[in-house]
């Protein structure tokens, strides 16, 4: 089945531009300039990832990104003018997959789409890893993206979601922010670094887990993080 793109951004001439250039790259390609009319179209259309402005009307592209996580887990890359590192942080804490400055190369936005694309892709003949894993308290299915603690569903991002899965597929190994973060994005930024940090903050949180005296995710200082949890 065809990937089906959705942009997301008030400037047209950008919007039908994109459009033709993903056309080359076998994406077709669906356009709104008005944010408050995505989530009606995702009810109605099949969507594979969205690429989302920042700065629009009616809307700005973080809270929209927030909306969207509240129902749907389709991959997000933000585009915004505003490419700081503190921009980029919060564009993925709001649940984006990516975040790309503008101005940007479109061979690297369609090099992202491909990467998340790759990533999210649930293939039926792979039997690398299991779908479905348990610790104890815990489980996680990676084909429903779903996380359990005691039973009752944890409310979790794409990102904090692959990056639990990720410690509990590897239990008592330590996993550096550079593995983590490649296995994420399949990019190697540095000024990414830290959102490794600041979701696995999150993540913990959610489980009501203590750092101090962490019974699933341990901080192994200079290294990276390791799944503790018992079986």
């Amino acid at each position: 089945m065809q990937n089906r793109i959705l942009i997301v951004d008030d400037d047209i001439k950008l919007c039908r531009m994109l459009s033709r250039y993903l056309a080359e790259f076998s994406y077709t390609a669906d356009s709104i300039n008005d944010p408050t009319k995505v989530e009606d179209h995702l009810r109605t259309s099949s969507t594979s990832i969205i690429i989302l402005d920042v700065m629009m009307p009616k809307m700005n592209g973080f809270e929209l990104c927030k909306r969207i996580r509240r129902t749907w887990d389709t991959p997000v890359i933000i585009l915004s003018a505003r490419g700081d590192v503190e921009d980029r942080i919060a564009g993925l804490e709001v649940g984006a997959d990516d975040y790309l400055p503008k101005p940007f190369e479109p061979r690297e936005l369609v090099a992202r789409i491909s990467s998340i694309l790759k990533r999210v892709e649930i293939k039926p003949t792979e039997q690398t890893a299991p779908s479905e894993i348990n610790h104890g308290r815990l489980a996680a299915d990676t084909r429903t993206q779903r996380a359990f603690l005691d039973g009752i569903e944890l409310e979790l991002t794409r990102a904090e979601f692959l990056i639990l899965f990720m410690l509990m597929r590897n239990p008592y190994r330590v996993l550096d922010r550079d593995k983590i973060f490649n296995e994420l994005k399949g990019l190697d930024c540095d000024a990414f670094n830290r959102t490794v940090d600041v979701t696995v903050s999150r993540l913990r949180t959610k489980l009501g887990d203590d750092p101090k005296y962490p019974r699933f995710i341990k901080t192994v200082w200079g290294e990276g993080y390791m799944f503790v949890g018992e079986k």
